[in-house]
């Protein structure tokens, strides 16, 4: 979801785990007695149960993922991430330099999602048709493209959001002038029956 704050709104609380990316604005993150300044690309995971508030330091809008946390026997317990997109090295998708992936959660059986985003030189497509056995949601960040979601195609642009059911064939292809750039969070590391 998105949420969209005037100076001095905040967010109530959540017993599922929180993940929060900046798209404009200033929010205060207060957590473990410690405060923190998110900016414009700046994102925080909160595992579940962990007390926190968030309020904004002027306008702001965010988009947040709420889930309920899923354990895995053995498993480490996830931690508090703090960090700034334009600070994760981006890495090419299945070595095609045009599709550039930054991961901003942390990989390992602690963390039961995955978030990212993936940005697209003018032009460039995915190499195939995915389909996966997980959900999958984006929130379109700039640029546009077509998204094709099952047998349709979908134009898509900035602000746009997309929810893919498991199984569903996807591909994602960018026009324009100028890159395309989208945060998607997939179901991770679990099995998709919860067995």
């Amino acid at each position: 979801m998105t949420a969209e704050f005037s100076a001095g709104g905040s967010l109530g609380p959540t017993p599922a785990q929180r993940f929060i990316f900046v798209l404009s604005g200033k929010l205060e993150l207060k957590v473990d007695g410690k405060r923190h300044t998110l900016s414009e690309g700046s994102f925080a995971y909160l595992p579940q149960g962990r007390p926190h508030s968030v309020t904004a330091k002027k306008a702001s809008r965010a988009a947040l993922i709420e889930k309920m946390y899923s354990p895995e026997t053995g498993a480490d317990a996830s931690q508090i991430v703090l960090g700034d997109e334009a600070s994760v090295s981006p890495v090419a998708l299945m070595g095609d330099d045009s599709l550039q992936v930054r991961s901003l959660m942390p990989d390992g059986t602690a963390y039961d999602f995955a978030v990212n985003t993936m940005t697209y030189d003018p032009g460039a497509a995915l190499s195939m048709v995915e389909i996966h056995v997980m959900e999958h949601g984006l929130l379109m960040l700039e640029g546009g493209g077509i998204y094709r979601l099952g047998d349709s195609w979908y134009p898509v642009e900035a602000g746009d959001f997309i929810w893919m059911a498991p199984y569903c064939p996807q591909w994602f292809g960018a026009l324009g002038k100028r890159p395309a750039k989208y945060l998607i969070y997939k179901d991770w590391r679990r099995h998709p029956l919860g067995a």
